[in-house]
């Protein structure tokens, strides 16, 4: 039948990564490096909040950052941060699985 296909891409979409909120993703992160503050933008002093948006593989990798917002300047050091992160797998009924979570840095000045 024609739908058979349709039928099981719609259901591959619906099981997709988890989508994970940041508060779970940072307790169930193992390994956080921090971002490198630039010292452009520490001299600067430019200062904000970088979001990014995580996939993490079923092993705890992170394989994908996306920016969702922020400067420039510091979106790049706070995505290359957090592909250093480890997460311990996050589970789909009792299995591990690929999940998306949402993920910022706030860089201040001290």
């Amino acid at each position: 039948s024609l739908l058979a296909p349709l039928a099981a891409a719609c259901l591959s979409a619906a099981n997709g990564p988890l989508r994970v909120p940041e508060a779970e993703a940072k307790k169930a992160a193992i390994e956080k490096p921090a971002p490198e503050y630039p010292l452009v933008a520490r001299q600067l002093k430019v200062v904000g909040k970088v979001t990014l948006e995580a996939t993490i593989s079923p092993e705890g990798l992170v394989t994908d950052v996306r920016i969702m917002g922020g400067t420039p300047i510091l979106t790049k050091p706070a995505a290359e941060a957090l592909r250093k992160w480890r997460f311990r797998p996050f589970l789909e009924d009792g299995k591990p699985t690929a999940a998306i979570a949402p993920i910022s840095f706030e860089f201040e000045t001290r």
